[in-house]
């Protein structure tokens, strides 16, 4: 039953409205207030400091500075392996696995068209048939800044607009299409396997969604936006392995998509697998 009301609540609530709020309270400076909201916060959800760059929680400007924390050097090596495909963040796999008819695997029966998940473009939709898919979910004590899994230049952003469920199992096992239905920001790369597609999928109470190159991605309508990046008239934007490519203002999802015959995921992985960014969780299948 009490699954059930947390489904149903899902539906009802005002996502974005509650979003909004919690973006409020997540930029508050008042000095009291944020010392100990990520006081609480940290004890919460036992959140390890000794990796951050900056291990006092108090010299944080507000909560979302402190929950994009940038790490220490070294505090995330890349796995050097040739080939190697990296885990986009640290969290635990959701799923992983073939694109079967177009579509990606959820949890429990359910699945989501890549497709929608991609906006709608069949364009851009069509070199991902057959190919391969990894769901990453980011836990709130996690590291929320998301990475390159290999290397590529930027061709595409396409921010979607949606829902925003809260996004854990028991959503993922209850709401149908619950990733191509929330709020989400498409990240399109060529690299040397391809097209690479990462996805920053919202959530509730996730203030916003940053990427490196455009910072804040907040269109002033929420309506489908895409910004071409390979036109003539802008400077290429190339991102190496285990770049930086944007970061999540509380919590969610990210989505790593590549065409056939292209990846081999880590056999060792499997649904509830905790990653780090800058682990291999696949290597550059043979041609």
């Amino acid at each position: 039953m009490k699954q059930r009301l947390f489904i149903l609540s899902q539906y009802l609530l005002p996502h974005h409205l509650l979003s909004r709020l919690a973006g409020c309270v997540a930029e508050c400076k008042v000095r009291w207030f944020k010392n100990a909201f990520t006081a609480w916060f940290a004890r919460r959800y036992q959140v390890d400091m000794s990796q951050a760059l900056v291990e006092d929680l108090t010299a944080y400007e507000h909560f979302n500075a402190f929950f994009t924390r940038a790490l220490k050097p070294g505090a995330r090596p890349l796995d050097e392996t040739p080939g190697a495909i990296l885990s986009p963040a640290d969290g635990a796999v959701s799923q992983l696995g073939p694109i079967d008819h177009g579509r990606i695997f959820q949890a429990k029966g359910h699945s989501f068209s890549v497709l929608e998940l991609l906006g709608g473009d069949a364009n851009l939709s069509a070199p991902f048939m057959g190919g391969e898919f990894a769901t990453i979910y980011l836990s709130p004590k996690d590291y929320h800044r998301v990475h390159m899994p290999l290397a590529g230049t930027l061709r595409e952003m396409v921010y979607v607009p949606g829902r925003i469920f809260s996004v854990n199992q028991t959503t993922a096992e209850n709401v149908p299409e619950l990733f191509a239905r929330n709020e989400r920001v498409v990240c399109l790369f060529d690299t040397e396997r391809g097209p690479m597609a990462v996805v920053l999928v919202g959530a509730m109470i996730v203030a916003s969604i940053e990427t490196v190159w455009a910072g804040l991605v907040t269109p002033p309508k929420r309506e489908l936006k895409t910004v071409r990046y390979d036109e003539a008239a802008r400077a290429p934007i190339h991102l190496e392995k285990g770049a930086e490519l944007g970061r999540f203002k509380l919590g969610s999802t990210a989505i790593v998509l590549f065409g056939p015959d292209q990846v081999k995921w880590a056999e060792q992985l499997a649904a509830g697998t905790p990653v780090q960014m800058g682990q291999a969780i696949g290597l550059a299948a043979e041609v």
